[in-house]
């Protein structure tokens, strides 16, 4: 199987495109690297003894699509690319919207064009909005639209619109699969989530203060109704998820029909920001300061997933455990301080 990945040299971009190309498939990127680096699918090639095709160029970009999906036959495609930080999509909400959204239908189209219609979107648990206490664990059938930010509103949108090509064209085999909190990194080392300025999620913070970049975590509110006061998340390690994306496809190619799947992938289980500090400098050896600061606006108490019908369709399950998130954060913290730049 020959699959194309946009936004693949991203943070799950790059681990997802390792476990394809570790599973046997073939691997095409299209990235412009306004947030990643070329220096990851050089690592990723590097471990996997495999070359990747790369086309630097953005997704909505048609005449790039046209090129890309002209040459070697492409059987798939898993859509990553776009932006993501919450912050930024509320203060440039058109640009989010321009890039999640107009960049998803430049690739349908492109898509159409080429006859390609098997697709994994990368969707996010943010669509869930502030699901009440009863609903926990979120399945799929659990509320949505009801977002909180562009960013989340564009994945939303993104899913709405791909139900609607679906139910014109039954023969597209779509998943929509909706993360919850990716940590993590390979287990080598070699690559990691490498975020620019202040990092925008939990662990890759704990991480460089671990390591003495940045002086002291803040945790928004000790308070919430949780077994230590601190919010719950459900981290997921990212190969759990790159090869979640594996399963995903596979599942998709062996169906003889069209399928809209939507499926969570979490890992059931929900750990407060103690938790992960607590297991963090357990499995680091180093201490993560911190100073308990107001909770933020919109913050809920818990958020976690019943991942239930992705385990029983795709016979996947997330295996690696918190101490494996943190301590491979730290392996690969510690080998690139300054991420994929070299100084």
């Amino acid at each position: 199987m020959h699959v194309l990945i946009t936004g693949g040299a991203g943070y799950i971009g790059s681990h997802t495109c390792l476990s394809l190309l570790q599973s046997g498939m073939d691997v095409s990127i299209i990235d412009n690297f306004c947030n990643s680096s070329p220096e990851a699918l050089r690592r990723v090639q590097s471990l996997t003894g495999r070359s990747i095709h790369v086309l630097e160029a953005d997704v909505r970009d048609e005449t790039a699509l046209e090129k890309i999906f002209s040459g070697p036959a492409v059987d798939a495609v898993i859509h990553f690319a776009g932006l993501k930080a919450v912050g930024e999509s509320v203060a440039k909400p058109m640009l989010y919207y321009d890039n999640n959204v107009g960049g998803t239908f430049a690739l349908l189209q492109a898509m159409q064009r080429a006859h390609v219609q098997t697709l994994v979107f990368s969707s996010s648990a943010t669509v869930y909005g502030d699901p009440a206490p009863e609903d926990l664990p979120l399945k799929e059938t659990a509320p949505c639209g009801i977002t909180h930010s562009p960013y989340a509103t564009s994945k939303w949108m993104v899913e709405r619109c791909l139900a609607d090509l679906h139910a014109a064209h039954p023969d597209w085999k779509i998943a929509r699969l909706r993360y919850f909190n990716p940590v993590g990194a390979h287990a080598s080392g070699q690559i990691g989530e490498n975020p620019s300025g202040i990092p925008n999620n939990l662990m890759p913070f704990v991480s460089q203060v671990a390591c003495g970049a940045r002086p002291k975590l803040a945790i928004f509110g000790n308070d919430y109704p949780t077994h230590d006061g601190t919010g719950v998340r459900d981290y997921i390690h990212v190969m759990d998820l790159a090869e979640g994306h594996v399963a995903t496809l596979k599942y998709l190619a062996a169906r003889q029909q069209g399928n809209l799947l939507t499926l969570n992938l979490g890992t059931g289980q929900g750990c407060s920001v103690l938790d992960v500090v607590r297991t963090f400098e357990a499995a680091s050896g180093r201490k993560v300061p911190f100073d308990v600061v107001a909770r933020r606006p919109g913050d809920v108490p818990a958020y976690y997933a019943d991942p239930s019908q992705a385990q029983n369709l795709l016979q996947w399950q997330a295996k690696r455990s918190l101490h494996d998130m943190c301590a491979d954060t730290w392996r690969w913290q510690s080998a690139n301080p300054h991420g994929y730049i070299s100084e």
